[in-house]
């Protein structure tokens, strides 16, 4: 597990996000041979490595105490040795503790080593049907209600789909905020993703609510659909057709012409004449 360098190693250690049959076996060899462990929640990581059979030193890595474990967790490091970083599940660093600690080993030039797995962002999405390459993830919702709609406002015209991971007794007042702001979209709600009662809903936003409503239970995952400009209603008769054509602004005569013939199947130089004194009453 050494390497040439002086420092020891900081590896970002992917886990479970509920079932243990995720367990890969890369995961299972570093977490047994690093020296020393730093989890989000130490009476959570102890369980998940008594089912694995490992023993290891153990340091709580936290929101609340992340940025002065950071600089112990570096010395650490500069010591020599090496160090494995887990959260409570999934992959540390996003919407989990961990950039702070990256980003302060990668200054030092401290190798920071990623072992891949297990993802609730990754795995919602691969069930999703999403066709857009691109995507927005915005992590966890700011918990209180203003700064919420602020951030879903500053989204409203964005063209992908938006990503957000909320917690349970949170998820319908955020779904709320999502109608009135984003409008009736359609959405995907990803509950206890791997686990036993895995749950996926798919519908408009207002459906998702009802379905939210009383009690409910486990991290979610939540894909809403971006903004798609709304379509315009083109009139069938021919010279309202021109004049619709004309007052749009942005189609010239010729082509309004070439694509009104298409469209009604009439012959160019009908319509042309038509469009003729159309454009003149303008």
């Amino acid at each position: 597990m050494k390497t040439k360098y002086d420092s020891g190693s900081l590896y970002i250690v992917a886990t479970p996000i509920g079932n243990l049959a995720d367990i890969s076996q890369r995961m299972q060899e570093v977490l047994s041979s690093v020296d020393l462990l730093a989890c989000e929640d130490t009476r959570h990581t102890g369980r998940l490595l008594t089912h694995m059979g490992i023993k290891a030193d153990l340091t709580s890595y936290h929101r609340d105490n992340e940025q002065q474990k950071t600089a112990y967790l570096l010395n650490k490091l500069g010591d020599g040795l090496d160090i494995a970083l887990v959260s409570d599940a999934g992959t540390p660093g996003v919407s989990d503790p961990g950039a702070i600690l990256v980003r302060g080993a990668r200054q030092q030039g401290i190798p920071v080593v990623p072992i891949p797995g297990p993802s609730a962002l990754a795995a919602a999405l691969s069930v999703s049907g999403l066709q857009e390459s691109g995507f927005y993830f915005g992590g966890f919702p700011a918990a209180k209600k203003g700064e919420r709609a602020k951030q879903f406002n500053a989204l409203k015209a964005f063209n992908c789909p938006l990503i957000f991971y909320e917690a349970p007794h949170r998820i319908h007042a955020t779904l709320k905020d999502c109608l009135r702001i984003f409008g009736d979209r359609q959405a995907q709600l990803f509950r206890e993703l791997t686990k036993l009662h895995e749950e996926h809903l798919s519908g408009p936003l207002s459906m998702l609510i009802e379905r939210t409503s009383g009690r409910v239970r486990g991290e979610l995952v939540l894909i809403i659909n971006g903004y798609t400009e709304p379509q315009e209603e083109r009139p069938e008769a021919l010279n309202e057709l021109i004049i619709w054509y004309r007052d749009k602004g942005k189609t010239s005569l010729k082509d309004a012409v070439r694509l009104i013939s298409r469209d009604l199947d009439i012959p160019r130089s009908k319509v042309y004449r038509q469009a003729l004194a159309v454009w003149k009453d303008e």
